[in-house]
């Protein structure tokens, strides 16, 4: 980047940052009483102080960040209802009292100092609740452009390992607006932020800058040339046939380098029936908060090859942490379509109410093991990646999976040569039950010269087998052993004698795909 180039960069950016904020506090303060001709009426105005297409970005942008934050504090009140029903329940219970999962009964504080201190909280979630229910009621959301963490930092600017001017830049830097949807049928598929298939970079100045214009109509030609090294093909394809492309230019003033993020809408992924999605198999994977543990599956659930393991470290900076994320999913996308599946089963994992104080009381170190789970990032992602190599995800109930998985698989497939750990166990409970097969293991039925000849074999039975999971005939004799009259009633119901509950295993639950709004 060349100084002009930067100086043009940061004085467009602040000016269309600038008018970005004004609009955002007037969509603010209009509330819940916004409308299309409201929309109209902002867009007119900044149409006369910049440009219509640049209008059209900036009021774009300022709606869907105030749904943003409508539905942050949407979740923010099921949060703090949620928090205030737990802490009463427990407040109505005696010192010391167990909790009893039958009757609905949650376990009582443990000490008197607990329960005073509790109470306290209570106070302060029922003032805050009842103020975010006003501002909810009102339409009135609170917004800071630039990040509220980089807002509080300046208080803290020692702690943050800032100084005031490096702060000021990353603050100006934060605020700026340089972006800009694509439209089908421009040239480029953009014409506010338009790059060539060469890589040139071009801007539309608004009218108060178009002094500073170095090309016709009114544009800026940027010297440095911009280069795409993630789906630079599926771009360029893009741009050629003059499709939608959408831009974001950004200063990242640590490293001092300018970046410009394409974007571009995909069409929807289509859904396959369930059965053709594992017709050819599964990779079940159990997901941990250091790597993903996966094992192919044959369609009668028995595991094929050895088991895979990918690493990730969640330590370090957002884009670290994202990274590592996504090497990790490319790789088992990549086992994936060599070991010839079609599909991934993945837990249908949520913490978000697991890490609370309330739920596990002060088990911080397993609180902190919940929350170090990426689920909603592994999910999203894995949908989306997994779109892009024609794999469908399969979101299985996680009930019981590594509890089941370990007593059924972990010993079985130890050997000398292979070392069994309970994730692995888990990923094939996972892909079992994907495939719609019990967790469990058939055994081997026993010797001839026993009683019970007629158990269940080593043979896998489809799902839709008849009696396949029904009770041994009764012979009578004097070596059927039977019970009396009035038991041994499920005697041969084998849910009934492996799992408490047939609902996580057996209910007549229909396995769905992913949606892809996760």
């Amino acid at each position: 980047m060349s100084e002009s180039d930067t100086a043009v960069l940061a004085e467009v950016g602040t000016f269309l940052g600038s008018l970005a904020a004004e609009d955002l506090a007037v969509r603010s303060r209009q509330g819940l009483a916004h409308d299309a001709a409201g929309w109209a009426v902002r867009k007119r105005e900044l149409t006369g102080r910049s440009s219509a297409r640049w209008a059209g970005s900036i009021t774009k942008a300022t709606h869907d960040q105030w749904a943003l934050a409508r539905r942050g504090q949407a979740a923010h009140l099921g949060w703090l209802r949620t928090q205030i029903a737990v802490v009463e329940a427990r407040l109505a219970r005696p010192l010391g009292a167990k909790a009893d999962k039958r009757a609905g009964l949650v376990r009582g504080y443990a000490s008197r100092r607990e329960w005073h201190a509790k109470s306290r909280r209570l106070q302060t979630l029922k003032d805050r609740l009842a103020e975010v229910e006003a501002h909810w009621a009102a339409g009135r959301v609170h917004v800071v452009r630039g990040g509220k963490r980089l807002a509080n930092a300046r208080h803290h600017l020692e702690a943050a390992g800032l100084s005031e001017q490096a702060w000021k830049e990353r603050w100006l830097a934060e605020r700026m607006f340089l972006a800009a949807d694509g439209e089908t049928g421009k040239r480029f598929g953009n014409e506010t932020i338009r790059v060539t298939d060469t890589g040139h970079l071009s801007i539309k100045l608004p009218a108060p800058l178009a002094h500073l214009a170095n090309a016709p109509h009114g544009r800026y030609l940027l010297e440095a040339t911009v280069r795409f090294q993630h789906r630079g093909e599926e771009w360029r394809d893009r741009i050629t046939a003059n499709r939608a492309v959408a831009y974001r230019v950004h200063h990242d003033t640590v490293r001092g380098r300018w970046y410009v993020t394409a974007s571009w809408q995909r069409a929807a992924a289509p859904v396959l029936p369930l059965e053709v999605a594992l017709a050819r198999g599964v990779v079940g994977v159990d997901m941990n908060d250091d790597h993903l543990a996966a094992w192919r599956l044959d369609v009668h659930g028995n595991p094929v090859g050895e088991p895979r393991r990918y690493f990730y470290d969640l330590t370090g900076t957002a884009a670290h942490r994202d990274a590592q994320i996504r090497h990790a999913l490319t790789r088992l996308l990549h086992h994936t379509q060599r070991s010839g599946a079609a599909a991934i089963a993945i837990e249908n994992l949520d913490f978000t109410d697991g890490t609370s104080r309330e739920k596990h009381g002060r088990n911080k170190r397993f609180r902190r093991l919940l929350s170090l789970f990426p689920t909603a990032k592994l999910r999203v992602r894995l949908v989306s990646m997994a779109a892009e190599h024609g794999i469908m995800i399969v979101a299985v109930d996680p009930a019981y999976t590594s509890r089941w998985g370990a007593q059924h698989w972990q010993q079985p497939l130890t050997t000398p040569t292979r070392t069994m750990s309970r994730h692995d166990a888990a990923s094939i409970a996972v892909g079992r039950r994907a495939l719609g097969h019990s967790i469990r293991r058939r055994t081997t039925p026993p010797h001839d010269d026993q009683s019970d000849r007629s158990g269940h074999r080593t043979v896998q039975a489809r799902p839709e087998a008849r009696r396949r999971e029904g009770t041994r005939p009764h012979l009578p004799g004097s070596r059927t052993g039977c019970a009396p009259p009035g038991r041994g009633a499920k005697a041969g119901d084998q849910r009934a004698q492996h799992r408490s509950g047939h609902t996580a295993e057996h209910g007549p639950w229909q396995q769905e795909s992913l949606p892809l709004s996760l």
